[in-house]
């Protein structure tokens, strides 16, 4: 229950800030938060992280909803794997619901988030990454505790 709410507290942070730039801002306009270094810029991507392969819109659409229906088919096996893996599915799961709104809606995802060093990103992008990152951590803790054992 509480990993369902995560992932829907993703999907609403994610969407209200989509939302928010969309109304406050035109599309590749720059707001200079730290100058040089943090910035709020509105672009729309039509690809995946960086921008690759754009155009793909129906591709992306699919990825998400497969890797959805993984994540639910896979419920008992990650819950199995405990609290790390566990918020990593359901951040993940979240970030891929927040820009799968966006490609279904508009064939676009809102990115917002500039530092200038990287290329710009949005929420659902910080839950995808760090979701990620937890279900690694998630899988290095379990290899550990397993090679202790042997």
């Amino acid at each position: 229950m509480f990993y369902g709410l995560l992932a829907l507290a993703v999907v609403l942070a994610d969407q209200l800030t989509k939302l928010y730039v969309a109304a406050h801002f035109a599309v590749g306009e720059s707001v200079p938060v730290i100058e040089n270094i943090f910035h709020w810029t509105y672009i729309l991507n039509p690809g995946a992280a960086f921008g690759i392969m754009e155009g793909s819109r129906w591709l992306f659409v699919v990825i998400a909803l497969a890797v959805m229906g993984c994540v639910w088919f896979l419920r008992r096996e990650i819950a199995a794997n405990g609290p790390w893996a566990c918020y990593g599915a359901a951040l993940f799961v979240g970030g891929a619901i927040g820009n799968l709104i966006d490609r279904t809606r508009q064939g676009l995802v809102i990115d917002f988030f500039d530092f200038r060093i990287w290329p710009v990103f949005n929420v659902a992008d910080i839950a995808i990454c760090v979701g990620v990152g937890s279900i690694i951590w998630s899988i290095v803790q379990t290899e550990l505790l397993a090679s202790r054992k042997n």
